[in-house]
């Protein structure tokens, strides 16, 4: 694996999106976990709207975390960091 110059801590990051998302499929689930309570929060549209614009922001926090860190290892140089960059912003976006 390439990087480690912020000690992969960028991954930390991309968990908290990943756990936001999957909040916002489960919002309105009545299926119950081991404990026997329901995994869905039912937040309101308004709420969950917020959430998602979140995982949005995140999202692009990662990237740049990622894609600086990638640059200050020595794995991209200034023209593919910012080719990369370019790349993984506009995934986001899809």
């Amino acid at each position: 694996m390439s990087g480690g110059y912020f000690e992969y801590r960028q991954f930390h990051i991309s968990e908290i999106a990943e756990k936001i998302e999957n909040i916002v499929k489960n919002n309105g689930s009545k299926e119950k976990n081991e404990w026997g309570e329901e995994i869905g929060y039912h937040f309101p549209p308004e709420i969950i709207t917020k959430f998602i614009d979140g995982v949005n922001i995140i999202k692009t926090a990662y990237v740049y975390a990622q894609r600086i860190d990638w640059l200050l290892s020595g794995d991209d140089g200034e023209e593919s960091f910012l080719e990369r960059l370019e790349e993984d912003l506009k995934e986001i976006n899809k």
